[in-house]
């Protein structure tokens, strides 16, 4: 089964476009990575969440020590209130498993 993940972001005031624009420029980079089945950002209004899924937890690890993740991490440094929250996560299937399950 694949590995979810759900890293959430909290900008500086005024710096949740910079953010965003710092995503938008290392996604492509991310999606082209071995085993990435998944990379979406969303937003609210001040936080920015992404979420991930990945083939194995080695494809994960390589991601985290990758280059983009090294590009990106530079690029919002200055516009983040601090480290990310990572949440590495695992499944709980419940009810209709096409519903109850990310795959």
């Amino acid at each position: 089964m694949s590995v979810v993940v759900v890293a959430t972001i909290t900008p500086l005031d005024g710096h949740l476009e910079d953010v965003v624009n710092a995503f938008a420029l290392i996604s492509p980079k991310v999606h082209a990575e071995p085993g990435n089945e998944l990379y979406a950002l969303h937003r609210d209004a001040d936080t920015v969440i992404m979420i991930e899924r990945w083939t194995s937890p080695e494809d994960l690890a390589a991601h985290a020590q990758g280059a983009a993740i090294t590009e990106l991490n530079a690029a919002v440094a200055a516009h983040v209130a601090g480290p990310s929250d990572v949440r590495v996560l695992r499944n709980v299937p419940l009810g209709d498993p096409d519903k109850g399950t990310i795959q």
